[in-house]
């Protein structure tokens, strides 16, 4: 019996069966009633899983991703090593002692993210084989899709996990805690993910833009439009009125009627895209009203406030950016001005800023004595490795020798934003399926490509 017919079952059932369903479980016996945590530190075997898996997901997994759709040699191995620290910082969370846990939220969630790791491996063992032949080749088609959708889901997947593994660690957002950090966490996430899509577009977006016919504030419009509601829903409706309640409401019309604005003037003569200022106006009105948010702790509004300021100005730098730095234009010619930078970096900041500054986050480091200056200095110095790191996967993906030397001459002569290499030859249906295809099987389809 051939093991060619069953190994795409094989490997599938390992991907989702080799990880546990349940959560581990933690002894619990040192936990005060009615807290959610022991009084102990963390362990050493603790911080290990720690740094472990913040490496693995947060670093060598991206790295590899990019490697893949690049279409590095690179792309592989990178993701094995990144396999084996997660894994070592999976087995690690069963092992620490010192602090205790109550079930949590990092624990049932983990099965998850390590079923999509152990999936997302099968995949790539089964299609590095290059099984092509007879009903293969309907599999193999299916399974590429799959694991493209499973390899764009992961990182978001991981930095939920992540933020899950921060909040367990300290007990927080529990309770009446709870509704807090999830506006804090989804909003605060939102502002970094606007500002890695700016850069990206900034990089490597144009061809994706025209290929669309719509400019990029057409579909920032339409996200701020369809996010609007979720503010107005922020009021527990049936109960009185908070002033906090009264500012998300507005906020929320504000966003929805300026939302629809930006797409009207989104088009322009004969259908054809325009740049337009509203979605920098928004953000500049956001941060406008988190400046002024009414807060219980001194230092929680003192943090705020910078967060509302720290928005502004990313709202008039884009402003700024369109108006007299592209002149409407959709891009510039060359290398992208040092100006275009200074958007997608403060929405970095502003989004750090404002997911640490919930009211248990602010309490503890007000019990620490430490002042607002110091506490923004130390987020700010991570927003400028974060962007760092962003910059340096974008990078890679540009930059990359092979791609530009495997690519057409019609594609190197039409260049895409602010001059860089058209990088349509990169489908993003196949999203990191790229780096495991073969040089020489993607010799033969360039050469079916062009009889």
């Amino acid at each position: 019996m051939s093991l060619h017919r069953y190994l795409p079952a094989l490997l599938l059932s390992l991907g989702t069966g080799l990880v546990p369903v349940t959560a581990h479980e933690h002894h619990t016996e040192g936990i005060p009633e009615g807290e959610v945590v022991s009084p102990d530190p963390l362990d050493s075997i603790l911080w290990i899983h720690i740094f472990t898996m913040i490496t693995a997901f947060g670093m060598v997994f991206p790295f590899g991703m990019v490697l893949g759709i690049a279409r590095s040699r690179w792309h592989v191995p990178v993701q094995v090593l990144g396999t084996v620290l997660a894994v070592l910082g999976w087995l690690l969370g069963h092992a620490h002692g010192g602090r205790q846990f109550a079930p949590n939220i990092h624990a049932a969630f983990a099965s998850s993210l390590m079923s999509m790791l152990a999936l997302q491996v099968g995949l790539g063992v089964y299609l590095k084989l290059h099984l092509e032949k007879g009903w293969h080749s309907v599999v193999r088609w299916h399974l590429v899709r799959l694991h493209g959708i499973v390899g764009k889901v992961m990182p978001v997947v991981s930095w939920t996990q992540m933020l899950f593994g921060g909040i367990t660690a300290l007990g927080f957002c529990r309770a009446d805690h709870q509704g807090q950090c999830l506006a804090h966490f989804i909003m605060g996430s939102s502002f970094i993910g606007y500002g890695i899509i700016m850069v990206i577009m900034l990089f490597a977006g144009q061809a994706w833009l025209k290929r669309t016919a719509r400019s990029q504030e057409f579909w920032d419009s339409l996200v701020i439009t369809v996010w609007a509601p979720s503010l107005v829903t922020e009021h527990r409706w049936g109960q009185e009125w908070a002033h906090n309640d009264i500012q998300h409401t507005s906020m929320g019309v504000v966003w929805w009627c300026a939302g629809l604005l930006g797409l009207w003037l989104s088009r322009g003569k004969n259908k054809q895209p325009k740049r337009n200022l509203i979605p920098g106006i928004v953000i500049f009105l956001t941060g406008y009203a988190m400046s002024a948010h009414p807060q219980h702790l001194p230092l929680s509004t003192m943090v705020h406030s910078v967060f509302g300021y720290t928005l502004m100005a990313a709202g008039l730098a884009r402003v700024i950016e369109i108006a007299f730095v592209l002149r409407d234009k959709p891009a510039l010619d060359g290398e992208p001005n040092s100006f275009q930078h200074l958007t997608p970096f403060l929405l970095f900041a502003s989004g750090l800023i404002f997911m640490c500054a919930t009211e248990e986050q602010l309490a503890l480091v007000s019990s620490a004595e430490i002042d607002h200056v110091s506490y923004l200095l130390v987020l700010y110095s991570v927003a400028f490795l974060m962007y760092l790191f962003t910059m340096v996967l974008i990078h890679i993906y540009v930059s990359n020798p092979r791609d530009a030397k495997q690519a057409p001459p019609a594609v190197l002569a039409e260049r895409g934003m602010n001059g860089h290499v058209d990088r349509r030859v990169h489908d993003a249906e196949e999203f990191e399926l790229e780096g495991l295809i073969s040089e020489d099987e993607g010799e033969e389809n360039k050469q079916e490509s062009n009889p």
